[in-house]
């Protein structure tokens, strides 16, 4: 029986552009460490592996985002550049934010651009999806009161 879902891990080519994006989205960085040593290159399956980890966590503490940045082996890309939302894999992380206009505005200066526009799903939300680092979806919604 699973107790609870610890984290999602998403490999980015930037890792300081990574953090930046989601520290601008209002999480948190809880720590960063380097991954090596024969333990991690057995659960990866790669000999001689050095990667960067960084762990960001939503301002509730309940959401986690590990940011890893491969040194050895490199990352390597397997979806087209980038990639539409319906590429099969991951398609989006979500985050309620208080004022989706202004998370825009604030992710623009760290890459983000619209996939397609904010629009207002009947009388819920404000909805967009923005591209972030490494084409990774973010969806943001506004809760309607």
């Amino acid at each position: 029986m699973t107790l609870r879902m610890d984290h999602v891990s998403i490999v980015v080519a930037d890792l300081e552009a990574a953090v930046a994006f989601f520290a601008e989205l209002g999480m948190e960085l809880e720590g960063r460490a380097p991954i090596e040593g024969r333990s991690a290159e057995r659960v990866n399956g790669f000999d001689d592996l050095r990667a960067e980890i960084a762990m960001m966590r939503t301002l509730d503490g309940h959401g986690k985002l590990e940011l890893t940045k491969f040194h050895a082996p490199a990352a390597i890309s397997a979806d087209p550049d980038p990639a539409p939302s319906n590429t099969l894999g991951i398609r989006s992380i979500m985050f309620e934010v208080d004022d989706v206009e202004d998370a825009v505005a604030r992710l623009r200066p760290h890459g983000a651009e619209l996939v397609g526009e904010i629009a207002r799903y009947e009388d819920a939300y404000l909805l967009c999806y923005v591209r972030g680092p490494q084409g990774i979806i973010v969806a943001l919604a506004e809760k309607l009161r």
